[in-house]
């Protein structure tokens, strides 16, 4: 998805003091949260604020989080654990991050502050693998002195396992560039071969949580339609090999595509969206596509509804004909479109924009600041 720079004055002096000094800890290379990350390290370092990003090389080739105005760091333990000693608050994106950060942080000379951002996962496993969720969600949320989640849900969560402070911090996305020009859409659609066609989109990894299996079924019902829909999903994982054998063995009308960097324009492209997901917090592809005024049809999961409120088509997870029926309606409805795409916009409209995001961050820095001040 795309990105664009945070323009902020930078003073000269931030806050009368030595710049703050802030570590950014990124758990793996979630679309979601290194587009967040590389976000708040362009708005912060914007303000004067010295910023390392502690993260894997491949999400740092792909964000180019030194572009941004971060100093970036490899996520080896000795890496993460001597920028932590040197930093003011410590950041960290996900669950993951946050217990590798918060054990980083043990057994330092200074107290330094950990903030945790949940941005959303998987939802909970049964048996042996919920509890050790359930365990680490619990450590994760008490070690953190303030705990954002990304949607309510994610707030209500921490709370339940035990932070002592968390609150509601929806991560701006970056305002993607106006839709294409309908000459470009059209060439993009002929790229795809839906040329005469309706195009369908799906973005995301190639995961189980992700209701790709469901929305295999979903495209098979597709195929008593007239024209015949194309399904187009962008995004890689370990589920390729048995999505590729399901498509050939049914003849669905179904492409993967595998990892994009332009996703946006393949969206920009598209009649509608689909997000089929068993679980889904503050889903990119949701925003992006209400932004671009795309028609969406989604899961009723998670975060999704608080995301979307009346700008999307949301169906009960798990049932491929409502799922079907829903994109089908769509496809036939050029009004039901037009109304969801004005919908989006202005739904959109409501979000945080990535100035006020790195306002909000920045202002729970201060008070972790004025917190631990000696």
């Amino acid at each position: 998805m795309s990105s664009s720079p945070v323009s902020l004055p930078v003073p000269a002096q931030p806050y009368g003091r030595p710049p703050l000094r802030t570590v950014q800890v990124l758990g793996g290379a979630g679309a979601g949260s290194c587009a967040h990350v590389r976000s708040l390290a362009t708005g912060l370092a914007a303000r004067g604020v010295r910023v390392t990003v502690c993260a894997p090389v491949a999400a740092e080739g792909e964000y180019d989080f030194t572009g941004a105005g971060a100093q970036f760091t490899p996520d080896a333990v000795s890496a993460l654990r001597a920028a932590c000693a040197g930093a003011d608050v410590v950041h960290a994106h996900g669950l993951r991050a946050g217990m590798r950060a918060a054990l980083a942080l043990r057994g330092g000379g200074r107290r330094v502050p950990l903030v945790v951002t949940w941005h959303g996962g998987a939802p909970e496993p049964a048996g042996a693998l919920g509890r050790l969720r359930r365990l680490l969600e619990r450590r994760v949320a008490r070690a953190a002195a303030v705990v954002l989640g990304a949607s309510s849900d994610q707030v209500d969560l921490a709370r339940r396992r035990g932070a002592r402070d968390a609150r509601l911090a929806a991560p701006a996305v970056p305002v993607a560039t106006a839709g294409e020009p309908a000459a470009e859409a059209g060439k993009t659609r002929a790229e795809l071969g839906a040329v005469e066609r309706p195009l369908v989109i799906a973005v995301g990894s190639l995961v189980a949580r992700r209701g790709y299996a469901l929305l295999l079924d979903a495209a098979r019902a597709w195929r008593v339609l007239d024209p015949l829909p194309l399904l187009v999903i962008a995004g890689e994982g370990p589920l390729r090999s048995e999505l590729a054998r399901r498509i050939e063995a049914e003849g669905l009308p179904v492409r993967l595509l595998g990892r994009r960097r332009d996703a946006d324009r393949l969206l920009a492209a598209a009649d509608v969206a689909v997000l089929p997901s068993r679980w889904e917090g503050r889903s990119l592809l949701a925003q992006e596509a209400l932004r671009a005024g795309v028609a969406l049809v989604a899961t009723e999961v998670g975060g999704v509804p608080e995301l979307v409120g009346d700008a999307a088509v949301l169906v009960p997870y798990g049932d491929p004909g409502a799922l079907a029926g829903a994109v089908a309606g769509l496809l036939h409805d050029p009004d039901r479109r037009a109304a969801l795409a004005l919908a989006g916009r202005a739904q959109a409209a409501t979000w945080p924009s990535e100035d006020e995001t790195v306002a909000q961050v920045l202002s729970v820095y201060d008070e972790l600041m004025e917190r631990h001040r000696p």
